[in-house]
């Protein structure tokens, strides 16, 4: 009987301990919350203040931001300028081309022209004849190539258009002059496809 009493307490007593360890094991929850959102305000206060730049670190990222946008801006002008300049270069290519071939044609051709402008000197060739009308039509779809003739008597003799063939002592003559025109010659554009064959009044010497 004594035994069974003595076992009764020990198993009160047991009994009685367990809510006591229960409550020194389990957590609060709330608490815990608040533990984790304190610990999460400090990671980002942590990390902010590691962020942050001091004022000379700050100078030089902005120093090296604004050569970069100097040398991008240079960069972009001087591709600019290349591409202006190529395209400049292919409309000079283009157009002298378009000169040589025309200047080609040109060369075959003058001797016609040649002809036409003799018989027209000698009145072989009447206003309003067929022949006329041809040579009018042949300058005339030269001339919408640029085509212009050299050689005018009276104006002053410039090696870089005219051959002279002959030279006339003249009084009153101050400056070489074209005395007369043997044979015009022809330019396209800047470019002399033939020059003129001329004859040229000088200074008569003293």
């Amino acid at each position: 009987m004594a035994d069974d009493e003595k076992f009764d307490g020990a198993g009160s007593a047991d009994d009685s301990a367990l809510p006591g360890d229960q409550s020194e094991t389990d957590q609060d929850p709330a608490g815990a919350e608040s533990d984790a959102a304190a610990n999460a305000s400090a990671s980002e206060e942590s990390a902010e203040g590691a962020t942050e730049l001091n004022p000379e670190d700050q100078a030089i990222l902005d120093s090296a931001a604004a050569d970069l946008m100097a040398e991008l801006r240079e960069d972009a002008l001087r591709a600019q300028a290349e591409l202006v300049n190529f395209r400049a270069r292919v409309e000079r290519d283009r157009q002298l081309n378009r000169d040589i071939v025309i200047a080609e044609v040109l060369r075959a051709v003058i001797p016609a022209l040649d002809d036409l402008a003799r018989a027209e000197a000698h009145g072989d060739l009447p206003e309003g004849s067929p022949m006329s009308l041809v040579a009018q039509k042949l300058r005339g779809a030269f001339e919408r190539f640029g085509l212009q003739q050299l050689g005018v008597v009276g104006e002053a003799f410039d090696p870089n258009i005219h051959e002279a063939i002959m030279q006339i002592p003249s009084e009153g003559v101050e400056v070489e002059t074209v005395a007369d025109v043997v044979e015009p010659g022809y330019r396209l554009g800047e470019r002399v496809v033939r020059a003129a064959k001329v004859a040229v009044s000088v200074p008569k010497p003293e």
